[in-house]
This record gives structure tokens, C-alpha cells and sequence, in this order.
């Protein structure tokens, strides 16, 4: 979720973050000339389209609790066929993290979602993630442009669903159980 302030500004932090061991140099604030230049630079940011808009914004929320979900459902389904119990079925579920220029909050408009989705250790890459949830995703309307890449560096799967283009990774954890 997106913390800038209804004028687009970052928040301001009560204690400075910490970065490394060393202090920093300084731990004074922006000068009036910075305070000045940098609301000029969001306004010409502002001007020249490289905000996305709020729709856009509520867009791409919607289309991560969409993928959310189907996840949660793949992989509730392949805890089923493997003959766990109800009680584990229940419990199934995998976790989507952003990260990327979405996560960071730096992203434009019609920039990709960088995504991973985290999974319970009977869940493998090779065969659940790329053939069963990639044949999941190729039957949803939502869903165009599926293409896996199972042999990248870091393999990946890029789609665009409902116009947004995800890049979806995936990892699983050595637990049973996905804690949230």
C-alpha cells in the first residue's frame, strides 16, 4: 500500500533509519531551497504523467488480492490430491510479496508488479508452478500473454492479468504450513 500523503509526499520519519554501523554526516533536515525544489520536481513529476493515478493504484491492489487468492486455491487443491488431511487442506495456503520498484513505491504508470509467491514445501516449482498453475492461470479470461521461463536465472512466469503486467516467482519454505 502506497504511504504518500494525499499530496504525494512521503511521510516524515520520527527517528532518522539506520544504514549500516557508520552515523551519517548529518542529521540535519532539508534546507527551504531543498523543501522548494523538491515540490517543484513532484509537480513537473506530476505534470509530465510519471505518477500513476489513483484508479491505477486501486487497480493493481485488486489484481495482487485476485492473485492472492488463486494461489491460496492451487495450492489448497494440490494439498487435497497429495492426501493430506481436511485439517490440512484448511490450513494450506501460499503467501504473495511484492518487491521491486512496486514495493519500493518508485514504480510509473504501466510498470510491472514484481512478485513472489511463497509456498509450503510439497509444492515444487518444476511441475506445480509451472505446468499446474501456469495451465490455472492459461484458462482465466483475465489472464493474456502467459509466458513461463522456467530456465532464466531466476525463473519466472510474466503475464499480464487484467492489463497489469506481473512477474510472478516462486519459492517454497521447508514447513508444511505457511505462517502468514
Amino acid at each position: 500500500m502506497d504511504s504518500r500523503k494525499p499530496n504525494g509526499s512521503l511521510p516524515q520519519l520520527s527517528q532518522p533509519p539506520k544504514y549500516g554501523i557508520t552515523k551519517p554526516i548529518s542529521l540535519a533536515g532539508p534546507s527551504e531551497a531543498d523543501v522548494q525544489r523538491n515540490t517543484e520536481l513532484e509537480k513537473f513529476l506530476i505534470e509530465s504523467g510519471l505518477y500513476e493515478s489513483k484508479e491505477e493504484a486501486a487497480k493493481r491492489e485488486e489484481v495482487l488480492g485476485r492473485i492472492t487468492e488463486i494461489v491460496k486455491i492451487w495450492v489448497k487443491q494440490l494439498t487435497r490430491q497429495r492426501g493430506y488431511t481436511d485439517q490440512m487442506v484448511e490450513e494450506a495456503k501460499a503467501v504473495i510479496f511484492t518487491f521491486g520498484s512496486y514495493r519500493l513505491g518508485v514504480h510509473g504508470p504501466g510498470a510491472d508488479i514484481d512478485t513472489l509467491c511463497v509456498g509450503p514445501s510439497y509444492v515444487n516449482r518444476e511441475e506445480d508452478f509451472f505446468i499446474i498453475l501456469h495451465d490455472i492461470l492459461a484458462e482465466m479470461e483475465e489472464v493474456t500473454e502467459l509466458q513461463p521461463v522456467p530456465d532464466a536465472h531466476v525463473p519466472v512466469m510474466k503475464f499480464k492479468f487484467q492489463g497489469i503486467s506481473i512477474d510472478l516467482l516462486y519459492a517454497s519454505i521447508s514447513l508444511l504450513v505457511v505462517p502468514d
